[in-house]
């Protein structure tokens, strides 16, 4: 693939204020590369593409293509990293109507494990009652809360269903390589398992197994998909005026140094949604620490021009964008004649939807410019494998530099920990005596 992401920052900050900052965006991606400065244990997703090798992609190809003959339906079970990268490229180059069972690529995927929702576990479970399906079970240790209480139930009813032999052949296990009680229960019952390496925090999983398997029982193209990230870590190796990754974490620490705060992601196109969600985690959970950090947000245009639209143009000027532009989508579709004209729609007949929803796009961006919005703008071709592959590496490498610029570790996320002490406190787990003696106090 010839062809690139691109990113325009012309929109967003004077060149001069950029550029003042893009020696210690070098200086950062050099300690990313280097492994040479907090957080250097959790960098195995930097080269991870390049060490991507074909027989792994063969094994979980064969692995997806085995779940995929016996079910139809499976279930994905992971938080955080462990479920939102899946979800973000399946979202995005799944039928939109998939969730209704228009699913001409593969099995229905659903997500579980992602929340502590009764009715949501409860829904779930009586849709599967008379289906065919299989769990892919995604944690490192087997015993985070939420999708161990999800995966507790899908198991139990699986083997209910069809029995514990055959729900053995159901299951696939992505956890640890050698500890915890995931992978113990792995070995006992015989799963089909992949590993989680300990130096690839979750965010930064998803071009491991963790996302790829899910992403590859849904139809896709993991191959392709790490090509593209292959590509752009080739892109992004060194520094020069071409490294985009370098510029985008300039541009936006040069924006939050000057008082914008708050980064919204903006897109275009409905099947990016899950995308942003991934984006926020990777940006929020990475640069927001001691009491730093860009707060990451996002809307889906032109959607929410009808509800955030006037924030944005109107509100506090403590924001930037930074809006993914999809160049070719996959489907055609223009706006029909109508004779009686009552709707006034006549001057854009025959124009494609697209056509439309880009000049959206440009009238916004313009409109939010004008009003004192500083706007990046990255461009893809197309929501195909390749590209999304390049976008997810592009993100993960800014991120680290950006991290860094802003003089945190980005690569743990210690305040994660708080709400689980004080909900294990509460739940008086076993161990947390202490605790729950404290917690008690302050209710």
């Amino acid at each position: 693939m010839d062809k690139h992401i691109a990113l325009d920052i012309k929109n967003a900050i004077a060149p001069a204020a950029v550029e003042a900052l893009v020696p210690e965006a070098v200086d950062a991606l050099a300690h990313v590369l280097n492994a040479d400065a907090p957080g250097n244990d959790f960098l195995g997703w930097v080269d991870l593409p390049s060490r991507t090798d074909a027989a792994l992609l063969s094994e979980i190809n064969a692995a997806a293509q085995a779940m995929r003959e016996r079910c139809d339906v499976v279930v994905s079970i992971g938080i955080g990293g462990s479920y939102l990268g899946a979800k973000a490229v399946i979202e995005a180059l799944n039928d939109s109507f998939a969730a209704y069972g228009h699913c001409p690529k593969g099995p229905v995927m659903l997500f579980a494990g992602q929340n502590i929702g009764e009715d949501y576990l409860y829904e779930m479970q009586d849709y599967l009652k008379d289906k065919r399906f299989g769990i892919i079970v995604i944690s490192k240790s087997g015993t985070t809360t939420e999708p161990a209480i999800a995966f507790r139930l899908l198991k139990e009813q699986l083997e209910k269903q069809v029995g514990r032999a055959e729900a053995a052949k159901s299951i696939v296990a992505i956890t640890d390589a050698k500890r915890g009680a995931l992978r113990k229960l792995a070995d006992e019952e015989g799963y089909k398992t992949f590993v989680i390496e300990d130096s690839v925090g979750g965010r930064f999983s998803v071009l491991t197994p963790v996302g790829l398997l899910p992403i590859a029982v849904a139809g896709y193209d993991i191959d392709a998909l790490v090509k593209g990230a292959q590509d752009m870590q080739k892109s992004l190796a060194a520094p020069g005026p071409d490294n985009i990754a370098i510029a985008y974490a300039a541009a936006r620490n040069a924006l939050y140094r000057s008082g914008k705060k708050i980064e919204i992601l903006v897109n275009y196109n409905p099947k990016l949604h899950y995308f942003a969600e991934w984006w926020k985690q990777l940006y929020g959970e990475s640069e927001g620490k001691d009491h730093k950090g860009i707060f990451p947000a996002a809307v889906d245009n032109t959607t929410d021009l009808h509800s955030m639209g006037q924030w944005i143009q109107d509100g506090e000027r403590t924001i930037f964008e930074t809006v993914i532009s999809v160049e070719n989508p996959a489907r055609e579709l223009a706006i029909p004649s109508d004779e009686a004209n009552l709707d006034g729609l006549n001057y854009i007949a025959g124009k494609r939807i697209d056509y439309v929803n880009k000049l959206a796009e440009t009238g916004t961006r313009l409109a939010h410019i004008a009003g004192g919005v500083p706007n990046l703008r990255i461009t893809i071709t197309a929501l195909q494998e390749a590209y999304l592959g390049q976008l997810i590496y592009f993100f993960e490498l800014a991120c680290g530099i950006s991290g860094y610029m802003l003089g945190v570790n980005p690569f743990n996320q210690p305040g994660v920990e708080d709400y689980k002490r004080n909900m294990f406190a509460l739940l008086a787990k076993p161990g947390y005596e202490k605790e729950t003696e404290e917690i008690r106090k302050r209710l």
